[in-house]
């Protein structure tokens, strides 16, 4: 690994990768380095929504991603009495495996290099004495040997996790905003059948949701989450609710009879107690500076997962290319703060958006609502394109979730 390079992008995930690979492209020289060894796992939903498609084609992907996937054409929305109604869309699931090596792969074809697996530790500053001064590199951890790579540029993809964050001096919030659980489970008999999104509310996963997604090869990946899971109890700081993440899946299992059938007769990868893995989410843009001096933030680090869904590849890729954008600019910008004040400009643009969805996150907290929506939707074609229009971006999600728009959706 070189001792200097023009941009250190830490973090080999869709942000990281997204960012590298375009930075590549216009002729930077950029390392990424990531703490493993791919191909590696990642704890996620592992569904491609239309905000995604649209990053895998920007990044010249998508043929190879939808070669790879299972393409699906709804999401199938459940309320708290069953009901349900399927939403249309650009939909696919691909493991997080599989998708970040192509990722990864893309972003070494334009140019980029990957270090060997290494660990952030803290980042070099121009003044070692002064913690606010600008970064200048970073110092990484390979096994026992601790590593100095000068930059022009650091870029932090290193997603929800928040050590980067706290050691770089860039964290405002310690404690997540919400947290997931998921498994890969095969089940033959149900792979015939079972080919939508399923999103699953109900009042014993009160501030969350469980969802069912099909994977490749007969799998499914089967998951709970929870949005607004811990408490703020001081700067930065806080604690979860008292909630059990394996007890609210069991109480999905319990409820959802397509969940109890795979949980029950499904085969889970390594047993079901070992195949469930929990993982943090970082929301709505908040819970993190945008950027230093010397220092960018960018994918889930700068909270770019929706409140509602809990579905951050596509805002990962987005802000990542975003990132690079405003890094490519650098000379013709001329200073670090106009850089810095570009990308920032870009995510203020996107804010309002994660803004309705977390609006729209009222839903998990409120499973009665989705009842009202799905009985209302199947009733209404007009409901049925406002919900597909949430899927694709083109209508605000907030309307359906606010009481003007309960009330609009009963009388209309």
């Amino acid at each position: 690994m070189p001792a200097r390079c023009d941009v250190l992008v830490v973090g080999a995930g869709p942000a990281g990768t997204a960012c590298a690979q375009t930075l590549a492209r216009a002729g930077r020289d950029v390392w990424l380095v990531d703490q493993h060894a791919f191909p590696r796992d990642k704890v996620c939903g592992d569904g491609l929504i239309p905000d995604s498609h649209a990053a895998l084609h920007r990044l010249g992907v998508a043929g190879e991603v939808a070669a790879l996937a299972t393409p699906v054409r709804h999401v199938r929305c459940v309320g708290p009495r069953g009901g349900h109604v399927d939403v249309p869309g650009t939909l696919s699931v691909l493991p997080r495996r599989s998708l970040d090596m192509v990722l990864l792969r893309a972003a070494l074809a334009a140019g980029a290099k990957l270090a060997p697996p290494a660990r952030f530790e803290t980042p070099m500053r121009d003044r070692d004495d002064d913690p606010d001064g600008a970064v200048v590199g970073a110092r990484l951890k390979h096994g026992e040997q601790t590593l100095e790579v000068r930059c022009r540029w650091l870029v932090l993809a290193t997603g929800a996790v928040p050590q980067a964050l706290l050691a770089s001096g860039v964290s405002e919030r310690q404690t997540p905003s919400g947290i997931a659980i998921r498994g890969y489970v095969e089940h033959s008999g149900l792979a015939a059948t079972l080919r939508e999104l399923h999103m699953v509310w109900h009042p014993r996963l009160r501030g969350g949701y469980g969802w069912i997604f099909p994977v490749p090869g007969g799998r499914f990946n089967i998951g709970a989450g929870l949005t607004g899971s811990h408490i703020q109890t001081r700067a930065g700081k806080g604690r979860m609710q008292d909630v059990n993440l394996r007890e609210m899946f069991q109480a999905f299992c319990d409820v959802y009879a397509p969940a109890r059938e795979l949980a029950e007769n499904g085969r889970w990868e390594g047993g079901m107690k070992s195949a469930l893995k929990g993982a943090p989410l970082r929301c709505s843009l908040i819970g993190s500076k945008w950027s230093a001096p010397g220092l960018i933030v960018t994918g889930e680090a700068a909270g770019s997962t929706y409140a509602f869904s809990g579905e951050g590849i596509g805002k990962a890729m987005e802000t990542g290319m975003l990132a690079a954008e405003a890094l490519v600019q650098d000379t013709r910008l001329g200073s670090d703060a106009a850089v810095r004040a570009h990308y920032e400009a870009s995510l203020a643009a996107l804010k309002p958006r994660f803004d309705l969805y977390e609006t729209a996150s009222r839903v998990n907290h409120h499973p009665w609502l989705a009842d009202l929506v799905i009985w209302r939707a199947r009733n209404s074609a007009r409901i049925r394109q406002r919900l597909s229009g949430m899927l694709e971006e083109t209508q605000n999600p907030g309307n359906l979730f606010t009481w003007r728009g309960m009330g609009k959706l009963m009388f209309e």
